[in-house]
């Protein structure tokens, strides 16, 4: 089958593309090599040694591709890398410069199609650093079209903002999102909720879009999706709750999950919903830190879920454990990490494979 690229109007979805979720099968994993150290004020180095841990993990299983800004990054990040032990059998480098490592949001969506003579596209949203609020961010939101000319695939460009953490994906064509993010007035003001829900199902290549409302306590995203509520499989999600009902994040967490328990799949059924409990805050210099174990990262062979020193670890894990038999669940220290405001997620961005 030969899909029809030549006229500017089609999108996606009419071409049959669509988002795989997370947990399907990748052929690579997309990281921004971290090098913005106001991203991370005083503490950069001391991210690398799990930043590394990380890639090791997800390139046992897949190839990682990492996004450098020029040869004297490339050598840092293998110094850093050989010091964890990774192999660099599936571990790639790219000339593409960045402003800032997170991946999720400014790295390129994939869309699928098996049955296409080009079974792959990419998707480059605009991208303005959520709402503008860590300027310059002009050679982020190029990434998605330079790794598109180097795969030599079709890029779309819908020209609207949108980011990948703001947006989760059950394969099936159900999308999940949140209006605290995607209705901001600094994000795209001039589009209404429905005209926002037309871009997600021509460019994303779903059908049914599920409204979350706000995102936790310290999250400078406005709330996206990916630190509070998560696909396992294709009708269970996991959402985190907050136990102590003095906390800020108790109410909208309790609001969001009666939402969830009340919403319906793209098939009708309604969804599966397992609680996942927060961390005690993380605060540091007075700021609290968007800590939330709905912060993992799937990959082929493991789920890597932030850790935080913290009591509730074990139990999140146990959790996420019973939901990914297939895979390995190994936490990692995110307690530096997440300092920059986003955890393993936020920092990656899947490829497919199809």
């Amino acid at each position: 089958m030969k899909a029809d690229f030549s006229t500017s109007i089609t999108t996606p979805a009419q071409l049959g593309y669509y988002f795989p979720a997370e947990f399907e099968k990748h052929s690579a994993t997309w990281l921004s090599w971290p090098h913005k150290e106001a991203s991370w004020p005083g503490k950069i180095n001391t991210i690398y040694p799990i930043y590394c841990q990380f890639i090791k993990l997800v390139s046992e299983g897949e190839l990682v591709n990492i996004n450098v800004n020029n040869e004297a990054m490339k050598q840092h990040a293998i110094q850093c890398l050989q010091a964890v032990g990774a192999d660099f059998k599936n571990i790639n480098f790219f000339f593409h410069p960045t402003n800032d490592a997170w991946c999720r949001d400014h790295g390129p969506a994939f869309l699928i199609h098996p049955n296409a003579d080009t079974k792959k596209v990419i998707v480059d949203w605009g991208y303005n650093a959520w709402g503008g609020k860590y300027p310059p961010f002009d050679l982020d939101d190029v990434v998605p079209t330079l790794i598109g000319k180097h795969y030599d695939i079709p890029v779309f460009h819908p020209g609207i903002v949108m980011e990948g953490g703001s947006v989760e994906f059950n394969g099936k064509g159900t999308l999940l999102t949140t209006t605290a993010c995607l209705l901001n007035p600094n994000r795209n003001p001039h589009l209404t909720q429905a005209q926002i829900e037309k871009y997600l199902c021509d460019y994303y290549g779903v059908h049914h879009i599920l409204w979350l409302g706000d995102g936790i306590i310290g999250d400078d995203t406005d709330g996206h999706i990916d630190d509070i509520t998560r696909f396992v499989n294709s009708d269970t999600v996991v959402t985190v709750v907050e136990e102590n009902k003095s906390d800020e994040n108790y109410h909208l967490l309790q609001e969001n999950l009666k939402l969830l328990q009340t919403m319906r799949l793209e098939n009708g059924k309604q969804l599966n919903v397992i609680e996942l409990p927060m961390p005690s805050p993380v605060i540091f210099d007075g700021q609290p830190l968007p800590a939330s174990y709905a912060n993992f990262y799937i990959s082929n062979d493991y789920v890597i879920v932030p850790t935080y020193r913290d009591a509730n670890d074990e139990k999140a894990l146990g959790i996420l454990e019973s939901c990914f038999p297939n895979r390995k669940v190994v936490g990692l220290d995110s307690t530096d990490i997440i300092w920059g405001l986003g955890s393993f997620h936020c920092l990656s961005q899947q490829e497919p494979a199809v």
